[in-house]
């Protein structure tokens, strides 16, 4: 047994993936993950202090202006890609790498993009340290997407994009999808955009999120 992951911690993880069924969550195989991925751990020098909170339903700051999304929003966006394995899926806004982390134990090969300098060099090593290092993790500016690897099957948007990311479209795969929330912080629509053909696009909104401002650049 992991000291750093315990039988305490494993028994709040179930705990969590209750209360996320309860809330709406269907996907098994989303909420298995979700009690696999030890959430404590992704919360850099203040591991310790949130070890009680980190399997609350809450979103949390991690330091840059960014956040560790809420279980329940990492859920449903995972929910909403339909993931089958070895699928390839763009991630932009690596962020804490909670949520990457989670693509890669549904099954998925993980390519995550994060603006912030100083949270790129302190989730990359992290992520290798608690064993996803075949998470592909990139610093640079998540509207120019990773063209080089692509096309994508799935691409995953975790801050609030004011307008819809071309780039990232033309990186999708035919029949691919794409997940993002759509419109100012506070008040998202979280949508799923499927590509049928270069230039035709369905949608579909589920619900109101909020998330932290998707900006473009990069931050050193």
């Amino acid at each position: 047994m992991n000291q750093l992951d315990t039988y305490r911690h494993k028994g709040l993880r179930k705990e969590l993936a209750v209360k996320l069924r309860d809330k709406g969550i269907a996907d098994q195989n989303v909420l298995n993950a979700i009690e696999t991925v030890p959430r404590h751990l992704f919360f850099g020098n203040d591991t310790i202090f949130f070890e009680t909170h980190a399997y609350e339903d809450k979103a949390f700051q991690i330091g840059e202006g960014q956040t560790i999304s809420q279980p329940y929003t990492v859920a449903r966006q995972s929910e909403l890609l339909e993931i089958s394995p070895r699928e390839k899926i763009l991630e932009i806004g690596t962020g804490s790498g909670y949520q990457a982390a989670v693509l890669a134990v549904l099954g998925a090969r993980v390519f995550s993009i994060e603006r912030h300098r100083k949270l790129f060099e302190r989730t990359k090593p992290l992520l290798e340290q608690l064993g996803y290092s075949h998470i592909k993790c990139f610093f640079g500016d998540g509207f120019e997407g990773a063209p080089s690897y692509a096309p994508y099957d799935k691409i995953i948007i975790t801050a609030a994009v004011p307008e819809l990311p071309k780039k990232l479209l033309q990186q999708l795969t035919i029949g691919g999808k794409m997940v993002l929330p759509f419109g100012s912080e506070a008040n998202c629509d979280m949508v799923r955009i499927t590509k049928h053909a270069e230039g035709q696009y369905s949608e579909e909104v589920f619900g109101k999120f909020a998330f932290v401002p998707m900006l473009k650049g990069r931050v050193f």
